[in-house]
């Protein structure tokens, strides 16, 4: 078989040379071979046929050692997006056909498709108490209070075993994972970002009840680094808790809550009880008629990332008579 670019009106494209923002599929390199003689064979005469299984993705942005990539895990039942990372090394080859209107194919090594697929990602939350400055002053979280705060949050999170809860100060970390999934694997897809929005509303109802207190909660969701390990790390001495927790989507917690305190101390959008980044928010399962840029929404810097954030803010109520029942 001649070259591929040998063929008149196909094109193979060099790891820096992937358009940006332009659809494509991701495809495991063991397909490579087939695509080529495919078409080939397409200039011959043959007719349109499927090769192998495909990840949609798109690339945003490249540095010298990886593209970073917005990667579609499910496009049947929801719009999930996930910021992920290609490394150079990783990359095969890519190969569109503009003659065919074929979308860009990007072949990469199967181990770093099959673990993309088949890791934990996470679900982040992170929820804060509003006013416990003023109601320490004027003594009204007493230790008995405080107490049952924490056995009601137990209990909560006894009915949420797939949730991890780690409370801190006045806060509260609400940690999930959650896989894509493949063809040929046991593992499926499980993503479900809307218990999230229930589980809020819940602790939102016992923090109201037992301290007389609001709270709001930041949501992100997305590819975490801890990807092979359980939700949480307790030593074998009992004295070390790691969370597990690192990449954009933990670290776009505090950029969005900071980025949110500044602009509501400025006056540019009102408070909210949930504050969603955009990733998350367009996930969500929204029942018929929901028109989702009726919420308000506020640019962020979003950390270890070359694309501006977005987030979407609401009240929870909104939020839950918004989604699908």
């Amino acid at each position: 078989m001649p070259p591929i670019s040998a063929h008149p009106g196909i094109q193979e494209y060099g790891f820096d040379e992937i358009p940006i923002d332009e659809e494509t599929f991701l495809m495991d390199e063991v397909w490579l071979d087939e695509y080529e003689k495919y078409l080939v064979g397409r200039f011959a005469g043959e007719g349109f046929k499927s090769i192998g299984y495909v990840s949609y993705a798109v690339k945003r942005s490249s540095t010298e050692s990886a593209i970073q990539l917005s990667w579609y895990p499910n496009t049947h039942t929801r719009f999930h997006e996930v910021v992920v990372s290609l490394p150079r090394e990783m990359f095969v080859a890519c190969i569109g056909c503009a003659l065919f209107d074929d979308t860009i194919c990007v072949f990469v090594k199967s181990e770093w498709l099959e673990n993309l697929h088949l890791r934990a990602h996470s679900i982040f939350a992170l929820v804060d108490a509003i006013g416990v400055k003023d109601a320490l002053r004027r003594n009204w979280l007493t230790r008995e209070k405080l107490v049952l705060l924490r056995d009601r949050i137990d209990g909560v999170a006894k009915e949420y075993p797939a949730v991890s809860f780690i409370s801190f100060a006045d806060s509260l970390l609400l940690k999930s994972n959650w896989s894509a999934g493949m063809h040929d694997s046991h593992i499926k897809y499980n993503y479900a970002p809307e218990t999230f929005v229930r589980l809020i509303s819940r602790i939102q109802s016992i923090y109201r009840d037992l301290l007389g207190l609001d709270i709001y909660a930041v949501l992100t969701q997305g590819s975490n680094e801890y990807y092979d390990d359980p939700l949480l790390h307790v030593s074998a001495t009992k004295n070390h808790i790691c969370l597990n927790s690192l990449g954009l989507p933990f670290a776009q917690l505090k950029s969005i809550e900071e980025a949110a305190r500044a602009a509501i101390a400025k006056g540019e959008h009102r408070p909210a009880e949930l504050y969603m980044d955009k990733n998350l928010f367009y996930s969500l399962n929204f029942g018929v008629g929901f028109q989702r840029e009726s919420c308000g929404k506020h640019a962020y810097r979003a950390p270890l990332s070359d694309v501006d954030g977005l987030y979407y803010f609401a009240n929870c109520q909104e939020m839950l008579r918004a989604l699908k029942s």
